[in-house]
């Protein structure tokens, strides 16, 4: 699910919890909803990843999430990417 209708979801109230979930050296999205779990996507529909914790958190501030819930179990913070 892209920004804006995570925005429009957040704003109506549906958006029970945020969860930044690292996978190897990289940080997603994952919002839990009434109906399940939605992660993060691109307008291409690629799921939305970020380098940084901190950017992760920013993203999620911006959406009007002033929480979120960390998962660093899968965190490799020196791995390194396949292109």
């Amino acid at each position: 699910m892209h920004e804006k209708m995570l925005k429009a979801l957040v704003a109506a109230g549906a958006v029970k919890n945020i969860n930044i979930i690292a996978s190897g050296s990289r940080f997603h999205i994952e919002a839990r909803t009434p109906n399940g779990a939605v992660t993060a996507e691109t307008l291409k529909g690629k799921v939305k990843t970020w380098v940084t914790l901190d950017a992760a958190a920013k993203w999620v501030r911006r959406l009007g999430v002033g929480g979120a819930h960390i998962n660093l179990t899968h965190w490799q913070p020196n791995q390194r990417e396949l292109l």
